[in-house]
Formats: C-alpha cells, sequence, structure tokens
C-alpha cells in the first residue's frame, strides 16, 4: 500500500513525488508564464493563479477602491485582508489574494478552504486551460487562444463545479502545498491540475494517459473535462460569439 500523498501512477524515473505531494527536483521559477502568442491572453492567464499581486495591480485602474486599495497597500493589516475573506461579496480570485497576503506576512490561515482549481493540458497546438472557481465562476483558454470567460452561473455549471470541488478535496486532503514559485505551463502530453488554497498553491501532474487514470486525480480530472465541455458548449452557442 501507498502512503497518503502519493499520486498512485505518478512514480516514473522522470516523476517523482514527495509524501507531501511536492516535486523535490524541481527548480524555483517564475510566477508568469506565457503559453500563448497574444499578450491579452497570457495576461488573462497568468492572473488565474492569483499569486502575483504586481501583475493585478499593474493592471487595475487607479484610484483603488475596496477591496484593491486594501489588497495593494503595504500598511495593510492581518484583520485588513481578513475583511476581504469574510466579505460574502467578494469573489473567490479576490480571497485568493488576501489569503496570500496574509501568507506573505507570516500568517497561516486557521481555515483550510479551496477557492479554486486549475486544470490545465498540454495538446498538439498549446494549451488547454480550465480555471473554476468556488463562487461559481470560470475561465476556458482554448489552446488556439481563444477565451471564454465565465461570469453568469446556471444550474448545470453550478452543479458541475460543486461536483469538481467535492473531489478536488479530496486531493487536498492528502498532499501540501508547494513551497516554491509557481513552474512554466505544462508542455505536450503533460497534464496538472493545480489548488488555490487558503494556505498556498497545491499541485499535482504528469502524463496526460497515467493522470487521467490515476485513482486519485482522474476523479477531479473527469470532472474538470465536462465543466470545459459544457463552457465550450455554451461558448459556442453564445449570440456574442
Amino acid at each position: 500500500m501507498m502512503k497518503k500523498g502519493i499520486w498512485i501512477g505518478l512514480i516514473l524515473t522522470t516523476l517523482i513525488v514527495t509524501s507531501m505531494g511536492l516535486f523535490s527536483f524541481l527548480k524555483k521559477s517564475p510566477t508568469t508564464t506565457d503559453p500563448y502568442k497574444d499578450t491579452a491572453t497570457n495576461l488573462i492567464y497568468n492572473l488565474l493563479f492569483c499569486d502575483n499581486i504586481e501583475l493585478f495591480k499593474t493592471n487595475t485602474q487607479t484610484p483603488y477602491t475596496y477591496p484593491f486599495d486594501i489588497l495593494f497597500s503595504e500598511t495593510s493589516t492581518i484583520a485588513d485582508y481578513q475583511k476581504i475573506i469574510d466579505d460574502k461579496n467578494s469573489d473567490s480570485r479576490l480571497k485568493v489574494l488576501a489569503y496570500n497576503r496574509q501568507l506573505s506576512k507570516g500568517h497561516k490561515p486557521v481555515k483550510k478552504e479551496l477557492l479554486g482549481v486549475i486544470l490545465e493540458v498540454g495538446l498538439d497546438e498549446g494549451l488547454d486551460v480550465l480555471a473554476s472557481f468556488s463562487d461559481g465562476t470560470a475561465r476556458y483558454i482554448n489552446q488556439t487562444g481563444k477565451t471564454i470567460i465565465w461570469e453568469t452561473t446556471d444550474e448545470t455549471s453550478n452543479k458541475l463545479t460543486q461536483d469538481l470541488f467535492a473531489k478536488s478535496q479530496e486531493i487536498v486532503k492528502q498532499i501540501g502545498p508547494w513551497d516554491k514559485a509557481r513552474r512554466p505551463h505544462p508542455t505536450k502530453g503533460t497534464v496538472r491540475i493545480t489548488f488555490l488554497v487558503s494556505d498556498g498553491l497545491y499541485f499535482g501532474e504528469g502524463p496526460m494517459d497515467i493522470l487521467f487514470n490515476d485513482p486519485l486525480a482522474s476523479p477531479a480530472l473527469t470532472s474538470g473535462t465536462e465543466l470545459m465541455q459544457y463552457l465550450m458548449k455554451k461558448g459556442e452557442n453564445s449570440p456574442n460569439r
């Protein structure tokens, strides 16, 4: 039997996973990466991870209003950030930013909260990305760079989101946060699933055929694929297409 935190199917010569869910042989890398030809699409992609406050700051109009005035200020306190986290009207990405600001000041959140799930699949023509957030919103970037911004939820998307988060939560319980900068985007044939959690960024990755058959990863990846397909269908039927 394998210990919790080790993803079955990921123990390969070139892919080693520690018991905390960390890829121990990987080196520190930048928190921005550009998988697409279009600058605007790369910006959308990098903003998904909510791990670069300066990227948000340089792309937000001034004067800064709530909650950005708190997020961007170096004098904000742990309590200030907590106001954003506790605000029922705050979207999930803003909560991730607030949690990350707390972490940067050495404060570990009491509550372990899963706020975002990002599925990346390296395909022949590029990178397919689905980012699903706990408030029901989502972003889908096709390998060609075409993007769907999902802000108006419906019954089907909410159900798919809830299913994805329930299955993702099972993974988060068994792995630990990545303690280095975010890695460059996955290449062809590689799948990565990233979890934006209140105490940091979690992730696992591996060859596509192996990860989709992994007992721990497969349920979440399958749910994510279903949500991705639904958003693609809605995008195709959009009158604004």
